[in-house]
């Protein structure tokens, strides 16, 4: 009886290491593939907590910079130019700045992505049906958000991201079509208030 008791507890012991040692290869898998992109251009589907839902063009220049378009009637851009994010409300005619490495965004743009980073708070990691989910936020600010990657695994690539804000509400972004590796303009990442303004009119 103490033979077995002993060999139950050696598994249950065993089973957690199993368990973070298929975490830490997932996480490497992940980490690998973010820090080789280096440019992406897509489409992308954009789903509120509301439900409400929008389209557009991404464009992705790693590390620091972003752009996303989004497809009329919706009057909103943003831009991450590799020290802010700038939200645009082109209907409001309003610009906000924030600091990039104070939000969520700032993971998916990071110069070298590592979940053991000291900046990067780890919230959880999901393996599903051909799917891989990884949840982080950013350790200075985690009041401001966190991230969730979602990768398919067949091939394994980002398919989608989610950001749950400061008030807990829910933003999906989801990618079609992704390319990797394009040329794009550096004039995408900066935004001029009177260019934007002159190239819409």
């Amino acid at each position: 009886m103490r033979r077995l008791f002993s060999l139950l507890m050696i598994c249950l012991l065993a089973t957690p290491v199993s368990a973070a040692e298929d975490q830490s290869a997932l996480l490497k898998k992940a980490e690998t593939y973010l820090n080789g992109i280096t440019t992406m251009q897509a489409r992308f589907v954009q789903v509120n907590a509301d439900g409400g839902s929008h389209e557009g063009e991404l464009f992705l220049s790693r590390p620091g910079k972003m752009r996303l378009v989004y497809d009329p009637p919706t009057k909103m851009l943003m831009v991450a130019d590799g020290k802010f994010l700038i939200y645009v409300d082109q209907e409001m005619n309003d610009v906000s700045h924030i600091d990039l490495n104070d939000t969520p965004a700032g993971l998916l743009l990071k110069a070298n992505m590592s979940f053991t980073d000291p900046a990067v708070q780890l919230l959880g990691v999901k393996q599903g049906p051909g799917t891989l989910e990884i949840t982080a936020a950013q350790t200075k600010e985690p009041s401001a958000g966190k991230l969730t990657f979602v990768f398919n695994e067949a091939p394994f690539e980002l398919k989608q991201w989610r950001v749950i804000d400061a008030q807990n509400k829910e933003v999906r972004v989801t990618l079609q079509n992704p390319r990797v590796g394009v040329k794009l303009e550096s004039k995408l990442f900066s935004y001029d208030t009177r260019k934007e303004k002159s190239d819409r009119d």
